[in-house]
């Protein structure tokens, strides 16, 4: 399985790539947006840095990546590479890739950032039960709000702030928090989703 990590340049990939690393899978990094959706199986969106910094290292080709996950490019999306899934974000000017409706917005809770280990709420996704994680790393001080609750697969509550922990939109999967630093059931997760990707 050919696994693409997208990199906007922001963080260390290395807690991720190490999450993936599985014995079939060939994994590579690659900085252009439109050459990592070709000759993949699976595409992954990293969770470090701001919208507008990732929205601009997306943009020569964020159609193509639009196109190649709504025709069923497997993706997962965490933290930050979830908030790309949607059209905006009031932290920073640029598109998302618009393939679920919906902003990403600030976090009103008193303490911001939302950092450390939180409950995952309504966990009807597959992922999360064949993972059994119910609890995972969190860094985020903004969230997302879809349009349509049909996307939305599990919450999370920070003080006043109930906000999707996972989205689903194709085949894409969407995360708030961080599997690659939610410990084993973390590194479960990432590894059932590429069984899933598999199938």
């Amino acid at each position: 399985m050919r696994v693409t990590i997208f990199d906007y340049g922001a963080g260390n990939l290395h807690s991720l790539a190490k999450s993936l690393a599985l014995p079939d899978v060939q994994l590579r990094v690659d900085d252009d947006p439109a050459h990592a959706v070709v000759h993949t199986d699976v595409l992954v969106l990293p969770g470090v840095g701001a919208f507008g910094a990732a929205a601009a290292r997306l943009a020569p080709g964020l159609q193509i990546m639009r196109d190649a996950m709504r025709d069923g490019l497997p993706c997962l999306g965490i933290c930050l590479g979830m908030q790309l899934f949607f059209d905006g974000s009031d932290e920073g000017t640029g598109s998302g890739l618009g393939i679920i409706a919906g902003r990403v917005r600030r976090l009103q809770a008193r303490r911001i950032p939302h950092i450390g280990w939180n409950t995952i709420d309504a966990t009807s996704d597959p992922l999360l039960r064949t993972s059994a994680l119910q609890a995972a790393y969190y860094a985020n001080s903004y969230i997302c709000q879809p349009l349509e609750a049909a996307s939305i697969r599990a919450w999370t509550t920070h003080e006043r702030d109930r906000f999707p922990a996972l989205v689903r939109a194709h085949r894409a999967v969407g995360v708030q928090f961080h599997p690659e630093k939610s410990s084993a059931s973390g590194v479960a997760f990432v590894h059932a989703f590429l069984q899933e990707a598999r199938s």
